[in-house]
């Protein structure tokens, strides 16, 4: 891999990290489904115009039109329902915690592609999903008190995101990557914008839950797709998902630092055996979309 192509790989990894930090400020006085819809509708607002520049308004119309009902369930399951789970969890889970639990997506992603006849069933797949599901049991056990249901809906937006990424690799290889990510958070903003605008305050938020709405929108969502594909086309699927490996640490980082969150050793553990159990359960890495925390 380039050097530019790795300082990308770090900036992708910093901002998507930091997406966990903006949620959680977000969520001291926006309503979890009022933050999914935002993220949504401000990442389609970049990525509109972004997307008619680089392959054409015609062309992205046109992809959009063809293929509009799988792009409306790719984004319901790859972005909206994932996005208001995380935004709900975080309510009573730290930044860095949800992150952590959130690194066990490409798990479900090895489960999946070998429930669905993809990939087969060896014993090192097997010893690594084991491997990987247990680190995810160390941090309920250990972590978790008084919030399972906050702990189950971030591992259940990770089986979404696999799930996705199942679905993608079957149903949407012919949709080029602007028009998959520009329409499918498009399509999904506006099937969940009764909910999300039902939501929002009555008033307008203080200037920090602002700032951090419209980046964890903007840049955290919409420049951040925009950056993922850049590095999927340059360096391709099985180093681009490296980004997986990155996020958490970012994550962790910016909940000490700003949040003044703790991290356990147990937590650094739980984090060793999932990943762990990725790089044992993966011979190659999983294809999926583009997933924001």
């Amino acid at each position: 891999m380039s050097r530019r192509y790795a300082l990308m790989l770090l900036l992708l990894s910093a901002i998507w990290g930091a997406s966990f930090l903006f949620i959680k400020v977000a969520d001291r006085e926006l309503e979890p489904m009022a933050i999914a819809w935002l993220r949504l509708a401000l990442a389609t607002v970049v990525l509109i115009p972004v997307s008619a520049v680089v392959i054409g308004p015609a062309r992205l119309v046109a992809g959009v039109r063809g293929a509009w009902l799988r792009l409306a369930v790719m984004g319901l399951v790859n972005s909206a329902f994932p996005f208001a789970l995380l935004a709900w969890a975080e309510q009573k889970l730290d930044s860095g915690l949800t992150a952590i639990f959130q690194a066990a997506a490409p798990l479900f992603s090895i489960a999946l592609t070998v429930m669905v006849g993809q990939e087969l069933v060896t014993r090192r797949r097997a010893l690594g999903i084991f491997g990987g599901f247990l680190g995810v049991a160390l941090l309920v056990g250990v972590h978790v008190h008084g919030s399972l249901w906050s702990a189950l809906a971030v591992v259940f937006s990770g089986l979404l995101y696999a799930g996705a990424g199942v679905y993608g690799q079957r149903w949407m290889k012919d949709v080029e990557p602007l028009v998959l990510a520009t329409g499918s958070m498009c399509t999904a903003a506006v099937l969940i914008a009764p909910f999300g605008l039902v939501a929002l305050p009555s008033a307008m938020p203080g200037w920090k839950i602002t700032a951090s709405m419209a980046t964890l929108g903007i840049i955290g969502t919409g420049f951040a797709y925009i950056l993922y594909f850049a590095i999927l086309r340059g360096v391709g699927a099985s180093r681009a998902i490296l980004v997986t490996y990155l996020v958490p640490a970012f994550a962790v980082s910016y909940g000490v630092l700003v949040l003044d969150e703790h991290v356990r050793a147990s937590a650094i553990a739980g984090l060793a055996l999932i990943f762990g159990g990725v790089a044992i359960g993966s011979r190659r890495s999983p294809v999926r979309p583009a997933k924001s925390p």
